[in-house]
């Protein structure tokens, strides 16, 4: 094990949830080899179905992306900028002879844990709860596939499972292993991570771990390392953030994700508008149309 081995909290038991401890995945791509152990530890030990054994051609990324049967996705970036202090080759993506550069990343995404979820917001039979360590978890039982959530997430991260896929229908997603944390156990994605490239732990313990990551590779020439938690948007920040390496957009990642409640306020402010100028026309048809009564007889 890289890093801090049997000490790691990736390894260690834990009493978070006992302890109503906020928790969250730190995901540093730098250090990943994209070996896929955490997509398929998610999948052993949540029952998760396959997707489905179709070649896509597409790199060596043949999941795609997060869905109802994907709750860990590792995503094969490849882009024509260089890595930090890297040697330039004569490896062009577009076939020039000259010097190109070329990085390959790897980036383990998640469901992202909102401290805002839109999802939660949007369920209306509460299926869609906060735990005690911060996380938003969704209780299949009391699902009723109204797919409200989907369309909610600013992230697309929530979605619902097919036919003639277990519990066809309802919404599924990551559910930060739950089960293993009320045991006191690591994620089973963490637990698995051979290089710490998913590191599990308490929230602020995180963020000042991803701080002191992104000055370490701005000083060792990575100068877009970035971290990736928007706490400036109404998502408010996330219980799982990214240390990425040049712009969101290139991992799939809005650069200002919002949850759609924001614009409930203006909503509102239209619909009462709308119906004070329905009113007014509605008084003014009927005043233009009321008989004017005489006064006096008529000779």
């Amino acid at each position: 094990m890289i890093g801090e081995g049997t000490h790691s909290t990736n390894q260690r038991r834990h009493t978070y949830v006992r302890d109503h401890v906020e928790v969250g995945f730190f995901t540093d791509p730098t250090v990943c080899i994209g070996c896929k152990a955490c997509e398929v530890a998610c999948k052993e030990w949540n029952h998760v179905p396959d997707d489905g054994f179709v070649w896509s051609g597409n790199s060596y990324d043949n999941t795609g992306h997060l869905g109802a049967s994907t709750w860990r996705h590792v995503m094969f970036v490849e882009q024509d900028r260089q890595k930090g202090g890297q040697i330039v080759g004569s490896h062009s993506l577009v076939g020039g002879d000259g010097e190109d550069p070329f990085r390959w990343i790897f980036l383990s995404d998640v469901c992202k844990h909102c401290e805002e979820a839109g999802c939660l917001e949007a369920c209306p039979t509460g299926a869609i709860v906060r735990t005690e360590v911060g996380s938003v978890l969704v209780q299949n039982d009391v699902c009723n596939g109204c797919g409200y959530c989907v369309v909610s997430c600013p992230f697309g991260v929530i979605d619902r499972r097919p036919h003639p896929l277990p519990d066809a229908g309802g919404a599924f997603k990551c559910t930060f292993c739950y089960d293993r944390q009320k045991s006191g156990l690591p994620p089973a994605c963490a637990k698995v991570c051979p290089t710490e490239s998913i590191v599990f732990g308490r929230l602020d313990d995180l963020r000042a771990r991803a701080t002191q990551r992104v000055q370490q590779l701005r000083e060792h020439g990575y100068a877009d390392a970035q971290l990736y938690d928007p706490t400036e948007t109404s998502v408010r920040g996330t219980h799982a953030f990214f240390l990425i390496l040049g712009e969101p957009e290139a991992y799939g990642l809005p650069p200002k994700p919002q949850i759609p409640t924001i614009h409930l306020k203006a909503a509102w402010t239209a619909a009462f508008a709308t119906m004070l100028n329905q009113i007014k026309s509605t008084v003014s048809t009927v005043a233009a149309n009321k008989p004017i009564a005489l006064s006096g007889a008529i000779r």
